[in-house]
């Protein structure tokens, strides 16, 4: 019998990320054989019924690695109460339970990768892996020197100073520059912020690549499977190996 923690028996159900099954289990929402159980809890994935809910994880699933086009206006979330557009509306033809890696707020557009492979998913959003995310930002009016400086060096924003990055300039116009940014972080509406700490009006922000993965020719509401090589590339600058050799068969 082989016991394994239950957030990774969860997460590799592709029921939802690893994250989010331990606040699950924190909230007391996760039952092993009918009983609750508690963070630290561990369990045999092929004889024990593990429930989230009430429902109970599926004991093996096709697991799903999407890009998609998240654009302008929708949510992020996979549920919403106030009636705001959400990228679920897009996902015709899922069958699996993806989730998104990450976010893009309301008013950002671009590449989104969803998933059910939770422990691909913990590992692009694991610090440690610095996976690199570019995005195009047009910003109204132009741009001096002093302030490209500023953001590459690092700027205070309100969840700390951002770490070095990549900005350059890609156009520039009378009343618009458009810059790129490089960055290897998430924090919460990061760009933004970065902009704003250095008074710079953003009009659009696109995420066009995160780690070898490109937008490419998608277009806004636009999904499709990650081909053999992008899930591969993928897979080894994670470290997951084996994963990579299983995708390349």
């Amino acid at each position: 019998m082989v016991k394994l923690r239950i957030q990774k028996i969860i997460a590799d159900s592709g029921y939802c990320s690893r994250r989010r099954a331990e606040q699950f289990i924190a909230d007391g929402l996760v039952t092993v054989n009918g009983r609750t159980a508690s963070i630290g809890d561990s369990a045999d994935p092929d004889t024990d019924i593990i429930a989230v809910g009430g429902e109970r994880i599926a004991e093996s699933v096709t697991l799903r690695y999407i890009k998609l086009y998240k654009p302008r206006g929708y949510m992020t979330s996979m549920s919403d109460a106030h009636g705001d557009k959400l990228i679920t509306e897009l996902l015709d033809g899922i069958d699996e339970r993806v989730y998104p890696v990450g976010r893009l707020d309301k008013n950002s557009e671009g590449l989104l990768l969803l998933t059910n492979d939770g422990e691909l998913a913990n590992a692009i959003m694991h610090p440690s892996h610095k996976i690199k995310k570019r995005y195009r930002v047009t910003i109204r009016g132009k741009v001096g020197e002093d302030k490209l400086l500023t953001l590459a060096s690092g700027v205070k924003i309100d969840s700390g100073v951002t770490s070095p990055c990549t900005v350059s300039v890609l156009t520039e116009e009378e009343n618009r520059t458009v810059l790129e940014f490089i960055i290897s972080e998430g924090k919460n509406r990061q760009i933004r912020k970065m902009c704003e700490a250095v008074k710079l009006e953003v009009v659009r922000l696109k995420r066009t690549a995160e780690a070898n993965i490109k937008l490419g020719m998608l277009r806004p509401g636009e999904w499709r499977d990650l081909d053999a090589n992008e899930l591969k590339g993928l897979m080894y600058q994670l470290g997951l190996t084996d994963k990579a050799r299983k995708a390349s068969k």
